[in-house]
């Protein structure tokens, strides 16, 4: 059987392709980066892969916003292309910069009705760019990059710009009943809680209605070893994995 497909959608300014392309590969797939130029030239590439992601980074410089020219750029020259991958069965993944690409595209946490973003990632409540750990719980529900992930976990977040708000009290309260908000930001071992940014209802990830495209403002890719956690060294096995690997595993599994 062949090894499933993982491609790495990059644009300038892009910088954490690398790191996702070996966590894939880690996983168990073969992962390809691929340049959105490229991929604009030639939008069959995608058929050759099973699945998709958007990494990190600050892509075209975070001008405008964060994801802003990206998801622009994607929705006008790479937007069928995209949903067909998508409904064909295929996985989205979008980490950081990824995440705020996909809720701009629509491709997740798009109204059916109007394709308007039901949600947004705004700026900090701090006001300043954040690069620290957090704890995190996920609900997986019909996530299908988080399955198996129970208990509370530990991942690197950095960013300006993620804090989760939806559209509307009633829009969150929708998305809340329907189980598509699946990774929060969980307390820390003293009780308090780790939500960095201000997050509305602690929202560090979603996923759409078929569980199928995930969104994420932490980074997985930056823990798949248990000697990338600053607690290693007497406290973890080294030898290990880390959490952020049964995300990119489970993706490579649904698809083998």
């Amino acid at each position: 059987m062949l090894s499933p497909r993982a491609l790495i959608l990059r644009a300038p300014g892009t910088n954490c392709d690398h790191e996702t392309a070996h966590a894939f590969e880690r996983a168990g797939a073969i992962s390809r980066r691929v340049h959105v130029r490229a991929f604009a030239q030639k939008p069959a590439l995608a058929d050759d892969f099973q699945i998709l992601c958007i990494p990190g980074g600050f892509s075209y410089g975070d001008d405008i916003a964060s994801g802003r020219i990206f998801a622009l750029e994607l929705k006008m020259r790479l937007g069928d292309a995209l949903k067909k991958f998508r409904d064909k069965g295929g996985l989205l993944l979008g980490i950081c910069n990824g995440f705020q690409v996909l809720l701009q595209t629509g491709l997740l946490l798009g109204d059916p009705a109007t394709g308007a973003a039901r949600a947004a990632l705004a700026h900090n409540n701090s006001g300043q760019f954040i690069d620290r750990w957090v704890r995190l719980q996920a609900m997986p529900g019909k996530c299908l990059f988080l399955q198996g992930i129970e208990s509370s976990f530990d991942l690197p977040i950095a960013h300006g710009e993620g804090r989760f708000v939806a559209r509307s009290a009633a829009d969150l309260a929708m998305l809340d009943a329907a189980g598509q908000l699946v990774l929060r930001y969980a307390a820390d071992a003293r009780g308090v809680s780790t939500n960095p940014n201000g997050a509305a209802a602690d929202v560090a990830g979603a996923c759409d209605e078929t569980g199928r495209v995930f969104g994420l403002m932490p980074h997985p890719e930056r823990f798949i070893d248990a000697t990338q956690h600053p607690a290693w060294n007497g406290r973890l096995d080294g030898a290990a994995a880390g959490a952020g690997l049964a995300i990119f595993a489970n993706a490579v599994k649904t698809v083998s």
